[in-house]
């Protein structure tokens, strides 16, 4: 993932230009990535950096005329729209030590102010453009992907026990941890100074408080300064060299992205990520809505070809996210690659269900335990009561400044892998209103159809993919909402929920092909289906593996029982087998004295 890397002390080693072309190279993954590096001897910084080709970011180094003030900006900034990123050193000028504060985007990057003397590590106020980092007793290490760090210190190639057992729980580490020991992440809005003589600053250049102790507006009021905002903020989302390509799916926000865009026809590249069993509604709605707005549609395809390049995928998946997204983005990382081709900027809906309707997106779940050794078992419960106390009592704030760092980076971190990735739900502007919402309606799906008919009175009238209507018909509104939602739940209780019991009468039964009912109406992926059929073999080669049965964090003997219960239609062990497989790979990527990505 394109991103900064490097590390600052006072200590001077002979090595230090090949720790840092170490370093940028572990993070060269693409062929359209680019790197460069800078050397501030006199600061003790070594920096280095990877963009793509066309990003905004592609002409680092910044110089100012006068030669002493530098910035590498890794990321996107949407303060001023279209502009190219000099700007950025205007902005320096004018704000000083303020500068940061006026940042609107998701990024991280380094400032050298050479008149003062200093070096200015920092990130994005919500911490999504991770930084991780290892602290020596003489330097500091930092790096976009923590592949890097473990470069640079191979002592670092072990897990952390706490972080393990929330990663297995919650599917993330916890509490700015990484699942690397002795690694941590950048806290959001980091500005940590360094100077000369080796003394650093650890800054933090915005105050959650300046949001959350904003006075509630009333509903109409919100709704007006919702739509204001809406329509304010998307123009600096939508400018690009090229066509901007547009993920939609059957939902609100991607939805309210269009009806208020208001392109030109055939200026925008629309998609949606479909399944193999037949149009999914996403794909249905979509399409629906793109002819409205008069945009040109593709389906993208997660089928058979998918599933040939599973292997390759998984093993990317992990590699490149750091064990941070679990192999059960493989899909997304496929279609994303496919996606590439069409635009290689993405607008999405991502976030707007989290900031406007305050979606709390995980939590603990009830895995089986008995493949996990018994110290692991234990940390997953610890990890449980970790993230009851960072829960709190407010969602929205614990959404921004919390799930946005510690639970989405990963699949963020993996589709940037291939391009750009724009959400107009985390701009600044829009944040900072979403907590003056009033409780109740206005943070529901109904105001937010409200919106898209104001937008756009036709997308207004396009149901939502859980068949919930902005005008309500008697009789028929009630009757397709409950459909769509029975077959929504219908598909889950199939795939992923399936209880033990049903899935031997499935088995049973496996010639009638019962998932050509279920599967494929809301979902485009069906793991537990795949991996119980076309990605058996695959798991029992991996899984029974004399490598990963003697791993320290499994019981050997529950494994071989999970894994070949699974496969034989027995049971349904899909959440437990996406972590284990991936804990093995990332084992055999980066953990492993021999491990590589090849």
């Amino acid at each position: 993932m394109p991103g900064i890397v490097g590390f600052v002390g006072t200590r001077r080693a002979d090595g230090d230009a090949e720790t840092l072309r170490r370093m940028v190279g572990s993070m060269l993954h693409e062929s359209f990535y680019r790197s460069g590096t800078h050397i501030q001897a006199d600061l003790g910084v070594h920096l280095g950096w990877v963009t793509r080709d066309g990003a905004f970011d592609a002409a680092m180094p910044l110089w100012n005329a006068t030669r002493d003030v530098c910035l590498v900006f890794c990321g996107e900034e949407f303060s001023r729209a279209a502009a190219p990123p000099g700007y950025l050193l205007e902005l320096y000028e004018e704000r000083g030590d303020e500068f940061f504060s006026a940042l609107n985007g998701n990024f991280a990057g380094m400032l050298f102010d050479l008149r003062r003397g200093t070096a200015v590590l920092f990130n994005d106020r919500f911490g999504l453009s991770r930084v991780y980092c290892h602290e020596s007793a003489d330097r500091l290490y930092f790096a976009s992907e923590a592949k890097a760090l473990l470069a640079a210190v191979p002592a670092l190639r072990g897990l952390d026990p706490d972080s393990l057992g929330e990663y297995l729980s919650c599917g993330c580490a916890l509490q700015n941890r990484t699942l690397f020991r002795d690694v941590t992440q950048l806290p959001g809005a980091s500005a940590w100074e360094f100077r000369a003589a080796g003394s650093v600053r650890k800054k933090r250049y915005f105050d959650p408080a300046t949001w959350t102790t904003q006075p509630k507006l009333g509903v109409e009021e919100y709704y007006a300064a919702l739509k204001e905002t809406l329509a304010a903020v998307l123009p600096r989302y939508l400018h690009a060299n090229a066509p901007v390509g547009i993920s939609l799916t059957g939902g609100v926000d991607s939805r309210m992205v269009m009806a208020w865009a208001r392109q030109p026809p055939g200026t925008l590249r629309t998609y949606t990520f479909g399944g193999m069993f037949r149009e999914c509604t996403d794909v249905e709605i979509a399409r629906r809505v793109a002819a409205i707005c008069a945009q040109p549609h593709e389906v993208i395809e997660v089928g058979s070809d998918f599933l040939r390049q599973f292997a390759e995928l998984a093993r990317s998946t992990v590699y490149l996210t750091d064990g941070a997204m679990d192999v059960s983005g493989t899909p997304d990382l496929f279609a994303n690659r496919i996606a590439r081709g069409i635009s290689n900027v993405r607008m999405t809906g991502n976030y707007g269900s989290e900031i406007l309707r305050q979606l709390v997106a995980f939590k603990p779940m009830s895995l089986h335990a008995a493949p996990f050794a018994g110290p692991v078992r234990e940390q997953m419960r610890h990890a449980a009561d970790r993230y009851q106390a960072e829960r709190g009592r407010d969602a929205l704030e614990f959404v921004a400044f919390k799930q946005v760092p510690w639970h989405h980076h990963s699949r963020y971190a993996l589709e940037r892998t291939q391009l750009t990735l724009r959400s107009p739900y985390l701009d600044n502007d829009l944040v900072a209103l979403a907590f003056r919402a009033p409780p109740g309606p206005a943070i529901e799906t109904p105001m937010a159809l409200r919106l898209i008919a104001d937008g756009n009175a036709a997308l207004g009238a396009v149901g939502t993919d859980r068949g919930v209507m902005r005008r309500s018909v008697p009789l028929i509104s009630p009757l397709v909402h409950g459909y769509q939602q029975f077959m929504f739940k219908a598909e889950y209780a199939y795939d992923y929920g399936m209880p033990q019991w049903l899935t031997r009468f499935d088995n049973a039964f496996r010639a009638l092909h019962l998932e050509r009912l279920f599967l494929g109406r809301h979902k485009f992926y069906h793991f537990r289906y795949w991996y119980r059929n076309a990605l058996a073999p695959y798991l029992r080669e991996v899984l029974l593996d004399e490598r990963s049965l003697s791993r320290a964090h499994v019981d050997r003997a529950a494994l071989r029982k999970v894994v070949e219960a699974h496969t034989t239609g027995q049971g349904n062990f899909t959440l437990e087998l996406h972590r284990l497989l991936s804990l093995e790979l990332l084992h055999r990527t980066l953990l492993d004295a021999d491990g590589s990505r090849h």
